[in-house]
């Protein structure tokens, strides 16, 4: 269509370039606004049909006629070589437009937002009618990028890492004990444990005769995106794998459950472990889990971790560098 409307005279060709180069100028702005406005996930998803839009059109309007030649959106213009028009090829690629700057500058501020930490109170609801905010003991760092809300009570030097979540703003009372730590990527939260005008005691794990949500004891570990969702209880000086799941299941003292386990509904004796990808969902394969003996390669893993992460605990948070 394109080759046949450039085969008229020449005043008509010259004509139909110009129009055609105005309109791929709009279409680019078009283009390059909206990217702009794009929140960060949707600018990287559509990372690729930008770029090759921009070059497309930015092209056309630098050299129409070659550009209309490439009949195939995949192979590009630089494939062809001046034999095929006549028109010499630019030497370097079409810079960077103002526009395009401009998304990349708002994207890295929504970025930086996204990023940034929050410690706060909780929100008023019907489930949560009194607003509360965090208790957080001495010699508690809580990363800047980290996540505390609600009803939440940290003990003495408990450690929350980059991008771990704490949220006690569904189901209240979240107990995180002394020497504890919360590594980076970890999700503690709770269902809902109030409604209306009554306990959902379906949705809470009883400890010295009080209420909570979630129950984390002295020097645990809460390995790297683990995740921890009451109603559950983790007894003293137990290590949470990465990526394992503890939910609705109440864990005794000294245990260690493996990286990729998935506890549901359950409770486990202490001194156990689970085995790395385990899924325990029945009290019959809880009450045939393993003892931790001193054969047992990973039994002081723990206490290494919890002693990592208590210094990391009590030093002052350090002074960012800026780019």
């Amino acid at each position: 269509m394109w080759r046949r409307r450039l085969l008229g005279s020449k005043e008509k060709e010259v004509f139909w370039i110009e129009g055609t180069t105005r309109r791929f100028k709009a279409v680019d702005t078009m283009l390059q606004s909206a990217v702009a406005l794009l929140p960060l996930g949707a600018m990287h998803g559509l990372a690729l049909f930008p770029r090759r839009a921009f070059n497309f059109t930015l092209r056309a309007c630098e050299h129409p006629r070659y550009i209309l030649q490439c009949t195939r959106w995949r192979q590009s213009p630089h494939s062809y070589n001046t034999t095929h028009t006549g028109i010499p090829l630019p030497e370097r690629a079409w810079p960077m437009s103002h526009y395009l700057k401009l998304s990349l500058c708002l994207n890295i501020t929504l970025l930086g937002f996204l990023l940034t930490g929050y410690v706060g109170p909780s929100v008023k609801t019907t489930f949560m009618p009194e607003v509360e905010a965090p208790v957080i003991g001495k010699h508690t760092r809580i990363h800047p990028l980290g996540i505390v809300i609600g009803s939440v009570t940290l003990g003495d030097r408990v450690f929350v890492a980059p991008a771990a979540s704490v949220r006690g703003d569904e189901g209240r009372h979240i107990h995180i004990g002394n020497d504890s730590n919360v590594q980076d990527g970890v999700v503690v939260h709770g269902l809902e444990t109030f409604e209306g005008d009554h306990e959902l005691p379906e949705n809470e794990v009883v400890v010295d005769e009080k209420a909570y949500s979630v129950y984390i004891g002295d020097r645990v570990s809460l390995a790297h995106q683990s995740q921890v969702h009451g109603p559950a209880r983790v007894g003293n000086d137990t290590f949470v794998g990465m990526q394992a799941l503890v939910f609705r299941a109440e864990l005794g003292n000294r245990v260690v459950v493996e990286p990729g386990a998935k506890i549901i509904g359950v409770k486990i004796a202490s001194g156990r472990y689970v085995p790395a990808l385990s899924v325990v969902t029945t009290q019959d394969v809880a009450d045939s889990l393993p003892l931790i003996t001193d054969r047992y390669p990973y039994r002081n893993l723990n206490e290494g971790v919890v002693r990592v992460n208590v210094q990391l605990a009590e030093a002052l948070q350090p002074q960012a560098i800026a780019r």
